[in-house]
């Protein structure tokens, strides 16, 4: 429940040597550049270099012509690479114009062999039809356009019929079109073609030397052909300049790629007369490591801070977990990184995240089905909740092995639960009514004990932040603690155990003084805190104001509560659907009827279920926990460096 230490770093040397720091801050990768300004006082002198990064422009260039080259660009380390920036710059200018030559010779003969082949499937329609293409262009008087039309307009061609001009002379036809002719006479043609073109009349377009159908489809072929060596020919000169530049345009791609995060660490450089100034973070783990080069290079000074000392600039946080617990930093990070002074979250979700899906989906078939799923979620397809929902089916598995529950079949594991806890029959009845209350009550001990724990956590997290209001006079401190721990304790010795300990002593040193603290949080805060203001401006305002928050935060700690009788909620609609599936597949009879509902019915439960489940158990994580003890607005430590993929 922490995040790794870091330091801030500042460093200032003579302009002459930046070009040596930022190559190595860039290739450390562990430094995360910050703004300078935040971290001086006086910063009058400070200008910033504002240095055009010349090298975005290129890798994108670089990286667009490769993509049409059908060429993947990978970052790796650059080994014995001696040429200099506008060497760089040069060589991806080369290897850009000859990409594109080589790319636009091949997407216009794709074009041409597109056209090509459009017109043989048309002027196969006209072929066996005895026309001469060559012989009918010819002629003087009309002017023939052969083509086709959709079936649609072909029909609307009798709203023309007093045109005796509007003439269609079909040859074939298919399920959309008719492919023809129509003939214009010269002094008419505007108008005719006008009219047809309305009618989405597309034109076969016919040289002079067309001939017959069947030899202008010989010609159309033979250029096909031509046009398809022309083409593999093009694509070889593609294939055989990729080969001989690949590893070279690989090694001067990486080269971009750092140049290009040594510009970006420039960004946050400032100029103070002849010298520079660069601030940063860095792992406190790697210090050692990171000034050790940087004692190497003349004229250079820094200086380390603890980033607990550095507060007021938001310390970029790593998240420091175990594997199992880190697979749910994916829920954390969609709610917000946590502060670098504050409590990670990440184990309190790993465990009731966890915990709540297994009790709410308890079925050892459907939980084996959900972790296969979440396994294959993750290995095809890489998907984050893909790994979540592996243990969180193992977990189903486990309460649905105690509620004795096999997909949908509650009593298949009858016998083995009479061996092991020497019960007649299954262990949980869930249908039962004593099972119900039990299941009731289980469900308000859960959220009881979940939201006493999230005070708890709370209280350590303010002491951490110094934030002495909250840790002690806030509704979630040690006052809030108090109050709602008495409270539920009192109550329920009282109302269920028999025993008589809500009495005036009791009731007002466990229940009145800590919600009296809680009233008057704020000044009490202000003392604790040793701030001047410790006094309201406005009494009479002020008790109004912290009236409705205690009534409000009294009646919180109550429908917080019960929020979390959704866990027992989940465990009988559970077994309720499946009682519905079976009685369907009842209904249905016969063992093939019987067998396939059962399938659909199990496939339709858990896909609805674990979805309700999943938002559910994350909705109690977010509102009822997250919201007592976490803040969640810090920001995600990113050290520059090459090898990050560009998106």
């Amino acid at each position: 429940m922490s995040v790794k230490q870091v330091k801030a770093i500042s460093i200032i040397g003579m302009m002459s040597e930046l070009e040596k720091v930022v190559k190595f801050c860039g290739d450390s990768r562990m430094f995360h550049p910050d703004d300078a300004m935040s971290f001086y006082s006086d910063t009058q002198s400070f200008v910033p270099l504002h240095n055009k990064n010349p090298y975005s422009a290129s890798i994108q260039e670089l990286k667009n012509s490769a993509e049409l080259a059908g060429f993947q660009l990978e970052y790796s380390k650059p080994k014995d690479f001696h040429a200099g920036n506008e060497a760089v710059l040069k060589y991806v200018s080369f290897f850009v114009s000859k990409i594109d030559v080589l790319t636009n010779r091949k997407l216009k003969l794709r074009q041409e062999i597109d056209n090509c082949q459009r017109n043989i499937e048309k002027v196969s329609h006209f072929v066996g039809s005895n026309i001469n293409f060559t012989e009918i262009m010819q002629c003087q008087f009309i002017t023939p356009n052969f083509g086709r039309m959709p079936n649609e307009s072909y029909e609307k061609l009798s709203q023309y019929a007093e045109n005796p001009y509007v003439l269609f002379f079909p040859y074939t036809s298919d399920s959309t079109h008719y492919w023809g002719a129509y003939f214009t006479p010269p002094e008419q043609k505007e108008e005719i073609d006008r009219i047809f073109s309305s009618l989405y009349f597309e034109k076969l377009e016919i040289p002079p030397i067309a001939g017959t159908p069947e030899e202008y489809k010989a010609t159309l072929e033979a250029e096909l052909e031509k046009l398809n060596k022309e083409l593999a020919e093009a694509q070889s000169n593609i294939d055989a300049f990729l080969a001989e530049e690949k590893d070279k345009c690989m090694a001067y791609y990486s080269k971009l790629r750092e140049l290009d995060s040594y510009n970006e660490i420039k960004r946050y450089v400032y100029q103070y007369n002849k010298s520079f100034i660069l601030v940063g973070w860095i792992p406190a783990e790697q210090e050692k490591n990171f000034t050790k080069h940087l004692d190497g290079i003349k004229s250079v000074e820094y200086s380390l801070t603890d980033g607990k000392d550095e507060l007021k600039n938001s310390p970029p946080v790593i998240m420091k977990n175990p594997p199992f617990v880190k697979l749910y930093e994916f829920y954390v990070k969609m709610y917000g990184l946590p502060n670098y002074n504050e409590v990670d979250p990440t184990i309190f979700v790993a465990i009731t995240y966890t915990l709540f899906f297994g009790i709410m989906f308890g079925d050892v078939g459907q939980g084996l089905v959900v972790a296969i799923v979440g396994a294959l979620m993750w290995k095809l397809k890489k998907m984050e909740i893909g790994k979540i929902l592996i243990p969180c089916g193992i977990s189903g598995m486990i309460f649905g092995f105690l509620y004795g529950s096999v997909f949908g079949f509650e009593h298949a594991l009858d016998g083995i639960h009479s061996a092991l806890f020497g019960t007649n029959g299954k262990l949980i009845e869930v249908m039962e009514a004593d099972s119900i209350n039990m299941i009731i009550y289980g469900s308000v001990v859960i959220g009881f004990v979940t939201i006493a724990i999230s005070m708890i956590v709370n209280i350590y997290s303010s002491l951490k932040r110094k934030d002495y209001e909250s840790a002690f006079f806030g509704a979630n401190g040690v006052s809030g603690f108090v109050f709602y721990v008495s409270l539920a304790v009192g109550l329920v010795c009282q109302m269920f155990l028999g025993l008589e300990v809500m009495n005036p002593v009791y009731i007002i040193c466990l229940i009145a003084v800590p919600l009296i603290l809680i009233f008057f949080r704020e000044p009490l805060g202000e003392l604790a805190e040793r701030r001047k203001n410790r006094k309201p401006m406005n009494w009479g305002e002020y008790c109004m104001q912290s009236f409705f928050e205690v009534f409000e935060i009294c009646l919180s700690y109550v429908t917080n509560t019960m929020s979390f009788l959704r866990v027992g909620a989940y465990i009988l609609v559970h077994a309720g659907m499946m009682l519905v599936v079976f009685t369907l597949a009842e209904m249905v009879g016969g063992a093939v009827g019987y067998t396939i509902v059962l399938i659909v019915g199990n496939g339709i439960v858990m896909a609805l279920e674990a979805l309700l489940v999943a938002i559910q158990v994350l909705r109690l994580d977010y509102y009822e926990i997250f919201s007592r003890f976490y803040i969640g607005e810090g920001r995600a430590f990113k050290p520059v460096t090459a090898a990050k993929t560009e998106d």
